[in-house]
């Protein structure tokens, strides 16, 4: 009975290896491909690797970055948005700057009340006052002189009534009176001549100096808030309410770099490929007359018509296609810009990396 058994369960064992071992070596068709790899359509074509921007008469895409280092304090606008020329985009923090801009005003308009107190003069009370101690300065010589002529007549009647140090006192206030109505006339003289002109000189510029210091401080206190330089879309804003930015930029703590703060770009009906074409493939490119050109969309069968736009010529490191800027780079590419209707039934968006294919 035992031996029956372990025949049968042999023989199953037997079978079901079979069976594994049939189904083993049957092969699975592959399955088709999500997309097809983009192709040369051209017979000498060359390949270059484009990024997507936003059309710009004189580069890429706008990066913002501003000229004042500070704290985030409010950002007027937000992805995607379309903004105007001149619209702000962000408020960098002013209270220090708009502190410094006041007190200088506050300067400035002292500094003028000053020039203007100058120019003013002589100032009538002042005047008045120097009038009575003029006249007081003669009231005072008449009245010594007067004493003078008697002492010296009674002197000279009888030297015994009058000693000659009571003569000399006389004669010496008569002298020291008439000193004081001179240094009085001539006070009046100055005074009555008003503020000299070298101090209204001097004065008139130490204002202007102060309004222009003024008028440089209110210039950079504009400066703290970034406005859009033209009409456009607002691609990405790199930083937050409350983050420290400055004239390198955002942190990028990913990167270990400095991001622009915002970038905007254009958002009419074409689009620009930015293509970097390999120093050593520069030779192979066919003149801009009969330059044409295809891009290929990542992950898609999709293949868009490219018309030349110009080339950039300057060859620059290959380090911009991947923005890291420590890394080392031995080849140089040559920006190639070509132009391209936004399709209807793609979404593309500017920094998107595509293939592209140049031929003629």
């Amino acid at each position: 009975m035992n031996n029956k058994w372990l025949f049968v369960l042999s023989f199953v064992g037997i079978l079901g290896a079979g069976y594994a071992a049939y189904f083993a070596t049957i092969t699975k068709a592959a399955e088709p491909p999500v997309f097809n790899p983009a192709s040369n359509p051209y017979p000498e074509g060359i390949y270059s690797e484009g990024m997507i921007e936003s059309v710009q008469s004189s580069g890429s895409n706008i990066n913002m970055y501003p000229e004042v280092g500070g704290t985030v304090k409010q950002i007027f606008v937000s992805e995607g948005q379309s903004v105007k020329q001149g619209q702000p985009l962000l408020l960098i923090d002013t209270s220090i700057q708009r502190a410094t801009a006041e007190q200088q005003l506050r300067q400035a308009q002292a500094a003028h009340a000053m020039l203007e107190e100058l120019r003013a003069e002589p100032r009538k009370e002042t005047l008045d006052v120097n009038i009575a101690q003029v006249q007081a300065a003669e009231a005072s010589l008449k009245l010594t002189k007067e004493t003078l002529e008697k002492t010296q007549a009674a002197y000279a009647i009888d030297p015994g009534t009058v000693s000659k140090d009571t003569l000399d006192t006389a004669v010496n206030t008569a002298a020291v009176a008439k000193e004081t109505l001179d240094v009085a006339e001539k006070q009046y003289t100055l005074t009555k001549a008003g503020a000299w002109i070298y101090d209204i000189n001097n004065q008139e510029k130490q204002y202007l100096a102060l309004e222009k210091a003024y008028a440089a401080s209110s210039a950079l206190l504009g400066k703290y808030t970034l406005r859009a330089p033209r009409d456009g879309v607002v691609l990405s804003i790199n930083s937050i309410v409350g983050a420290y930015v400055s004239p390198q930029g955002a942190y990028n703590a990913y990167t270990q770099g400095f991001d622009p703060i915002l970038i905007t770009g254009d958002s009419g009906a074409h689009l620009n490929v930015r293509c970097y074409v390999d120093e050593i493939l520069v030779s192979q490119l066919p003149p801009p007359s009969r330059m044409k050109a295809q891009m290929t969309i990542r992950g898609t069968d999709t293949h868009i018509p490219l018309i030349f736009d110009r080339i950039q010529p300057f060859v620059s490191p290959k380090i911009e296609l991947s923005d890291q800027r420590q890394e080392r780079v031995d080849v140089r590419v040559l920006p190639v810009i070509f132009r391209f209707e936004r399709p209807k039934n793609v979404r593309l968006y500017p920094g998107e990396l595509v293939d592209v294919y140049i031929g003629h």
